[in-house]
């Protein structure tokens, strides 16, 4: 009988690597043979776990949904440290919380974004996450303050969800093109972007 939590962290070992050779050589450069290599495992074994390389895209962006659902789930944020956390995230640029989570590279969400046009199986699980997304923002900004949400109005919710996602995925883009952007211009941008946004 396998061991599922064997199972489980040859899963992990095997998308750490395969985030690692996204990263570094693209979507299309990164071989199986490449991740094998990275992952210090035969392809054989990673075919046991992962049809193709889209399944292995499709299994990232799932598991950047749960945990970005578990984050907006447990909402700390007013506006001041909500845009302290979007001007940290910029600059922090790291590929593990300090829980050692998944996080994806920001020109690895370009790539998987441009993808999603091309291949269905990573179209149907952007499409999946985006929704997602909107929806747990959105259930954030209306819960009342006194539950850790900001209390927004119902017909302001849809719309300042999506102003939200896209300042933070501009900010996914800027980060990829310019990573030395001045840290107090930016700080200075979220802090008079963010409180008219949400308030």
């Amino acid at each position: 009988m396998a061991d599922p939590s064997r199972a489980q962290a040859q899963r992990k070992r095997i998308l750490d690597a395969a985030q690692t050779c996204f990263a570094e050589r693209g979507f299309h450069g990164a071989s199986m043979a490449k991740i094998a290599e990275t992952a210090q495992m035969s392809p054989g074994l990673i075919y046991r776990y992962f049809e193709s390389k889209s399944q292995i895209i499709r299994s990232i962006v799932e598991l950047q949904l749960e945990q970005i659902a578990d984050e907006i789930n447990h909402p700390k944020h007013s506006h001041q440290s909500l845009a302290e956390h979007m001007f940290d995230d910029f600059y922090t640029r790291r590929r593990r919380h300090e829980d050692d989570r998944l996080w994806m590279d920001p020109g690895l969400i370009m790539e998987i974004s441009a993808e999603a046009a091309r291949d269905p199986v990573i179209g149907v699980a952007l499409r999946r996450f985006d929704e997602t997304v909107q929806a747990r923002i959105e259930d954030w900004l209306r819960k009342p303050q006194t539950q850790g949400g900001l209390g927004i109005a119902e017909a302001d919710v849809p719309a300042k969800a999506l102003m939200l996602r896209l300042v933070i995925e501009g900010l996914k883009v800027r980060q990829t093109r310019q990573p030395d952007l001045d840290p107090a211009l930016l700080r200075r941008c979220l802090d008079q972007l963010v409180q008219p946004l949400l308030g």
